[in-house]
């Protein structure tokens, strides 16, 4: 080999090493004593509750949405903010890995509880890791920092997988993930503002505007998605309501259970503040299945409503004479239902009406 071929060896050897390195997530690791942080006997948030989790042991985690962690352990609230190490404030998701550790997905990165430590993933990068994805493995999905992708964790790396976009057609959205749905089969369906990816582990499949089979007014604005026990994918939307996908058929739930308010109207009521009259199924941000099959959805304006399989009915959480907004809707390991609301509150369905939880 000359000198010259050495050199060109040489140099690519180095780009593919640094390259290596810019793909690999940073982590700070920030320890921190319980005992040390205050307690309260009540849950002290008012940002409002996005992430509702309870633990292998039973222990309750709490994510605001711009006031950080409560963990309850059936005592006392604990609080955990950026002060104490975590990413972010703004708490989207939570989850247990099959070691007990606890991982919050924020609004800037991934915080993960491990044995009296945080240690934090960033998401947001300024060179995305275009990392394959059926090179990809992992049971952990994460919000991505960016609006082109999703985060998953490998056990090591935390992975940017970048979507196959289709062309957006509406300047308003982009495609920054909004939930993430595992359905019985292990497929992930994740959420973005202008369309909703499905990933079977070999392939990305895409339903944007045109394949939900909208009209040209009913603009897609994706802020939920559940894949249910019967293998139905429920899609809400923030300002057109439910959307159903059974098999290759799909429904607009919403307008066909006569729940979607004509959006001009829908429009001036909301600019109005008067949320009394938004009494449709239209600003969904929360969709859950209870012990029994029943899907609920929790509505920005109209609060939680319930379907049987046959009548759709609605049960508004009044405070002060408001309905405050529904964020997360969770089943807690004893299959109570639990409602985070936009005022800091936790509500439980007791049957008929809700009781305050937390």
């Amino acid at each position: 080999m000359n000198k010259k071929l050495k050199l060109i060896y040489l140099i690519v050897i180095l780009t593919l090493n640094f390259s290596c390195i810019e793909k690999k997530s940073s982590e700070k690791v920030v320890n921190f004593e319980f005992a040390k942080y205050s307690k309260t006997d009540t849950l002290k948030f008012t940002s409002g509750i996005r992430a509702i989790f309870q633990d292998s042991k039973g222990n309750y985690w709490i994510g605001s949405h711009n006031e950080g962690i409560s963990f309850y352990d059936g005592k006392t609230f604990e609080y955990f903010t950026t002060n104490e190490g975590i990413s972010d404030n703004q708490i989207r998701s939570i989850q247990e890995d099959k070691n007990g550790n606890i991982w919050f997905g924020t609004a800037n990165g991934v915080s993960v509880h491990d044995r009296g430590k945080f240690t934090n993933y960033l998401t947001k990068t300024n060179e995305p890791t275009f990392f394959e994805w059926n090179k990809s493995s992992g049971d952990l999905w994460f919000y991505a920092g960016e609006e082109d992708g999703i985060n998953r964790f490998d056990g090591k790396n935390m992975n940017y997988l970048i979507f196959p976009k289709p062309k957006n057609e509406n300047l308003h959205n982009s495609y920054g993930v909004t939930d993430i749905s595992k359905d019985r089969g292990g497929k992930i369906w994740i959420a973005t503002y202008a369309a909703l990816f499905n990933y079977d582990g070999k392939i990305i499949h895409i339903f944007d505007h045109k394949n939900l089979k909208l009209k040209d007014n009913e603009l897609l604005h994706i802020r939920s998605v559940l894949a249910d026990s019967k293998g139905r994918i429920w899609i809400g939307n923030n300002g057109i309501g439910v959307i159903l996908k059974k098999g290759n058929s799909i429904t607009h739930f919403s307008k066909e259970q006569g729940k979607l308010i004509p959006m001009n109207e829908f429009e001036a009521n909301f600019k109005k503040q008067q949320f009394d009259k938004n009494t449709g199924l239209q600003s969904v941000f929360a969709i859950e299945e209870d012990s029994e099959g029943n899907i609920w959805f929790g509505d920005r304006d109209s609060g939680a409503w319930k379907y049987n399989g046959k009548t759709l009915t609605n049960y508004p959480i009044k405070d002060k004479l408001l309905t405050p907004m529904i964020w997360t809707i969770y089943k807690d390991n004893v299959n109570n239902l639990l409602f985070g609301m936009s005022n800091g509150r936790v509500y439980k369905f007791n049957g008929k009406s809700f009781d305050k939880q937390f």
